[in-house]
């Protein structure tokens, strides 16, 4: 049988003290329960640990030898239990995960703010990544959360759906279209089109949603950030189309925001985590903040 905890806790207080009535007065003990924990740890480890007579408690030389390695792995076990301790009840931690830059620069620092004023202790880290990245993360494991469109097939993941969301043409400030109190594609696309840059699941279902109308995305600009697109377009190179919760951002960034129709392009945004996977403490109560946070906050 190998020794426990318990045995090295009552051998090192015995060695400590060189009382067995010192002993089982720090560890709460009687003495015939000390007593036994010594001498299991004895006959686990071979031979005699402790010299005790009527008068005085003295340590063999093997009991010498053991002594500061006990030390060792008591501290150690104490530490992994504290810190443990401290992951589950989220004064400590660190989640990691992964959200498409349409989330990661909009709602995703929202609901950061909010789990942080809950748990000040846990670290995020944020991959921000597109939508088929994001997806891909979550199935190898390499976070354990992600944000994204709703996958096309569910195989490896489940799927938490928080709110549809619409795209909403982008025009220069000093458009014509301003005005309109909503516009359809046949409209838009008579100006210069700027664009996310191919794999984007934005662009990939733009393409989609227009090829079933008979259409071609006409491309005059093409980038791979959502900024870039925003400071193009408000700079009065064209137009572009985008989710609606990146409305605020084209506003930032001197764009304006009209909705469009005809196709209307809609999609499910929710939270996506591993098929049967079991989220750490920190990972669940993430996945709870953005679950009602994102919801909250949606279209």
């Amino acid at each position: 049988m190998p020794m426990t905890i318990k045995q090295l806790r009552a051998f090192q207080a015995v060695a400590q003290t060189l009382s067995f009535t010192q002993a089982c007065e720090r560890l709460h003990l009687s003495q015939p329960a000390l007593s036994l924990a010594i001498k299991g740890l004895e006959e686990t480890l071979g031979g005699a640990l402790l010299i005790r007579n009527t008068r005085s408690v003295r340590l063999t030389p093997e009991g010498e030898t053991l002594l500061p390695m006990a030390k060792r792995l008591l501290t150690d076990w104490d530490n992994a239990e504290e810190l443990l301790r401290q992951r589950f009840t989220l004064q400590l931690g660190r989640v990691a995960v992964a959200a498409m830059p349409s989330i990661a620069c909009n709602r995703l620092p929202h609901a950061l703010r909010v789990f942080r004023e809950q748990f000040p202790r846990v670290n995020v880290t944020v991959h921000d990544v597109i939508n088929e990245q994001v997806i891909e993360m979550v199935r190898r494991q390499q976070v354990e959360l992600g944000v994204a469109f709703e996958p096309e097939t569910s195989e490896g993941v489940d799927f938490l759906p928080l709110f549809d969301d619409t795209f909403v043409a982008v025009v220069p400030p000093d458009s014509p279209l301003v005005d309109a109190g909503a516009i359809d594609w046949k409209a838009l696309l008579a100006y210069d089109f700027i664009t996310l840059q191919r794999p984007s699941m934005v662009r990939i279902l733009m393409e989609q949603a227009l090829l079933l109308r008979g259409t071609e995305l006409p491309v005059a600009f093409e980038s791979h950030q959502l900024a870039t697109v925003g400071r193009m377009v408000a700079s009065g190179l064209g137009v572009s189309a985008v989710p609606t919760l990146c409305r605020e951002q084209m506003h930032e960034l001197g764009a304006r925001c009209i909705p469009l129709h005809d196709p209307q392009i809609r999609r499910t945004v929710g939270v996506v985590i591993g098929a049967g996977q079991e989220l750490s403490t920190a990972a669940r109560a993430l996945y709870d903040v953005l679950g009602s946070t994102l919801q909250r906050t949606g279209p």
